[in-house]
């Protein structure tokens, strides 16, 4: 995995959220099961959803606006990248 620069404190996906604007996010899924990720625009519309394998880590980019809902153990962080 990418080496990031943290941006923020880590919260949960438990209710929509941008992240305070972030454009790129780390999301760790911290259950034993699959959970699903939807990413939608500031609208509310779905723009799209992806499921996360158990203890997996995902980066997602996203547009600021955008917000990401998922689990009370989908955690996530905003990040800067460093590549």
């Amino acid at each position: 995995m990418a080496a990031v620069k943290l941006k923020g404190t880590e919260t949960n996906l438990a209710s929509a959220t941008n992240l305070g604007f972030a454009t790129l996010v780390r999301i760790v899924n911290n259950k034993t099961s699959v959970q699903l990720i939807t990413l939608k625009n500031s609208g509310g519309t779905t723009i799209g959803t992806f499921t996360m394998t158990a203890g997996s880590v995902e980066l997602v980019k996203k547009t600021s606006t955008d917000t990401l809902t998922g689990a009370a153990t989908s955690l996530a962080v905003k990040v800067a990248s460093t590549w």
